[in-house]
């Protein structure tokens, strides 16, 4: 890692239908190999197997399910004296936004339907109702941080 200055953030184009810049950073982390297209079919299909079971609007459905699944805090190792410990810190908000993604994607990923469209609507769905597997990783991520609160003062 470089110490001399922090790489510049890349501006990101929104959406082509929605035009919402969350969205586009969605789709660039499901899409493979560069099919940017594939992924944009993925999801806009995901959207409407959404919108058709809970008569809501998609991208609402998404930034909400994505606000259920971003963590507060989390742990990180730190060495003290040849012992390392776990140190609870609280998250920045571009890696939440950036955890909650790669979350979401990972836990439809390991969903049982057929179709990716299908897992990825099924996970949003449970997201919003606050359960499903990318839902509870942040809540065992939050219970691991609070297991760990002794050595806050760790913290750096």
């Amino acid at each position: 890692m470089s110490r001399r200055h922090a790489a510049e953030k890349r501006e990101i184009l929104p959406d082509a239908k929605f035009g919402d810049k969350v969205l586009t950073k969605f789709m660039n982390n499901l899409m493979i190999d560069g099919k940017k297209s594939v992924a944009e079919k993925i999801v806009y299909n995901a959207f409407d197997r959404v919108e058709a079971k809970l008569k809501k609007s998609p991208v609402e459905v998404f930034h909400e399910s994505l606000d259920n699944i971003k963590p507060n805090l989390e742990v990180r190792s730190r060495r003290v004296g040849g012992a390392t410990y776990q140190v609870p810190v609280e998250v920045r908000p571009e890696r939440r936004e950036a955890l909650a993604i790669r979350w979401l994607i990972a836990a439809a990923q390991k969903r049982n339907e057929n179709t990716m469209e299908e897992r990825l609507a099924g996970e949003l769905i449970d997201a919003v109702q606050g359960r499903g597997t990318a839902v509870k990783k942040r809540e065992d991520t939050h219970k691991m941080a609070d297991a760990n609160k002794a050595f806050s003062h760790y913290r750096w």
